[in-house]
């Protein structure tokens, strides 16, 4: 990434902010008090810094404020409006006014008393944001796609590994008791051999039109520049800002692919003993794209009918958004964001009466929980770089093969297409050459 270090305009504004921040921070806990094995003291807070607060973060940060063993001490975000949204928020859950704002995240960074971020930017930030943070000492919960290219997926998990970070990829369904227990089911061998995955996202779009230039706000208001950060350049227009870069290639992960197939395909990997490894082949069709692993197992991306609700008989409608299918020899077992969980045939459901009550649906909390924790033991996330990198690749293989049209096959070990040099080049992006 060609993003500056800027080290002396940083330190004088960090100086320059330090007074007036003080009373701040005096009633943080510092986390510099380390324990006798260099790592943070059991009756520590873990000090958290926010880095993008729109809808999605302000989602995850009310699972994460009631934590009492983590206290959310800045927010960075490029818009004025979402960073006093974030400051109200955080503010009135503490009762005090101590939350920090910057404009620019690397000021954040730069404080020695933060001990982790959340990266819930745009998607063309996570991946740089994440290695800067990782590089400045952070330990990083990141919102997927975790990187809109393989190769951004590849440096961020090599800057997880080599700076020993805890790093936890935002797919929380990874820590959501009807998918876990999905995946128990198809592991315990009950289905008999398992040999077709089915994993549920929408359908593939590629658009890079540009939208009517529009007046650029105030650098202060909202800054454009930060905004686009790595992404290629174009002019302002307020859409971009409000959610209308989704779809957008500039901005977006795989054609779209990855906003559900980060979490399906995902737990497909999980389902199937794969974490290690990924499918080999992806043959693109008009429903679906399918993927085939080595050991066999045969990979489904059906891509959502439109609209929504009318999804048969791919998936069963009440079990809500992202669902998954397992199959194997001697049955089927299905869930998805309800809670619930299907098993076919009746007979094999009536051997697991336990299993397919509906339980609790989606909630970030236990994932964040696990992030904290794993901060504290230095142990490896649910859904650690290792993991991330090699479900992220994969769902960006199958979105180049929806692109370029065309079957792909891929090296696990290498992370190369196999004689396809068209597609190894699209395995990256060229990032613009960005400065303040």
């Amino acid at each position: 990434m060609s993003l500056p270090e800027n080290r002396s305009r940083r330190d004088f504004l960090v100086a320059s902010s330090a007074a007036a921040a003080a009373a701040s921070f005096a009633t943080i806990v510092p986390s510099t008090v380390l324990a006798a094995d260099g790592q943070t003291a059991p009756n520590d807070k873990i000090n958290l810094g926010v880095i993008g607060i729109g809808p999605r973060c302000t989602y995850d940060m009310k699972s994460i404020l009631p934590f009492k063993d983590v206290q959310c001490v800045a927010i960075a975000d490029v818009q004025a409006s979402r960073r006093d949204a974030g400051k109200t928020l955080v503010d009135s859950h503490y009762g005090n006014n101590d939350c920090v704002l910057y404009n620019d995240f690397r000021e954040l960074l730069d404080r020695k008393d933060i001990d982790a971020v959340i990266i819930a930017t745009g998607d063309r930030w996570h991946a740089a944001a994440s290695i800067l943070a990782a590089e400045a000492g952070k330990d990083v919960y990141s919102e997927k796609p975790c990187g809109i290219t393989i190769a951004d997926c590849q440096k961020l998990a090599d800057a997880m590994n080599r700076e020993k970070r805890v790093f936890q990829a935002g797919t929380q369904r990874r820590s959501v008791a009807n998918y876990a227990k999905a995946v128990e089911i198809a592991q315990s061998g009950k289905l008999g051999k398992i040999h077709t995955l089915h994993a549920s996202v929408y359908r593939p779009v590629l658009d890079n039109t540009w939208l009517p230039q529009e007046k650029e706000p105030v650098k202060d208001v909202c800054d454009w520049n930060m905004w686009l950060g790595p992404a290629a350049w174009r002019p302002f227009n307020q859409a971009y800002v409000n959610g209308r870069w989704r779809g957008q290639w500039d901005f977006d992960s795989g054609a779209r692919l990855l906003d559900w197939g980060a979490h399906t395909l995902d737990i497909c990997q999980w389902a199937n003993n794969a974490d290690d490894s990924m499918p080999i082949e992806y043959v693109p069709g008009e429903q679906n794209i399918t993927c085939h692993y080595a050991n066999g197992v045969k990979l489904v991306l059906d891509f959502l009918p439109e609209p929504f609700g009318k999804r048969e008989p791919y998936y069963i409608t009440r079990l809500g958004t992202c669902p998954v299918r397992f199959v194997g020899e001697a049955g089927w077992v299905e869930t998805g964001d309800s809670g619930e969980i299907v098993v076919e045939p009746e007979s094999l459901a009536k051997q697991l009466p336990e299993a397919t009550k509906r339980v609790n649906g989606l909630d970030v909390s236990t994932h964040a929980r696990n992030f904290f924790d794993c901060i504290r033991s230095r142990d490896l996330t649910a859904a650690n770089q290792n993991v991330m990198r090699r479900s992220h690749i994969a769902c960006h293989a199958a979105a180049l093969s929806w692109i370029l049209g065309r079957k792909l096959t891929i090296d696990p070990v290498k992370e190369e297409f196999v004689n396809d040099d068209e597609a190894n080049l699209m395995r990256a992006r060229g990032t613009r050459e960005w400065t303040v």
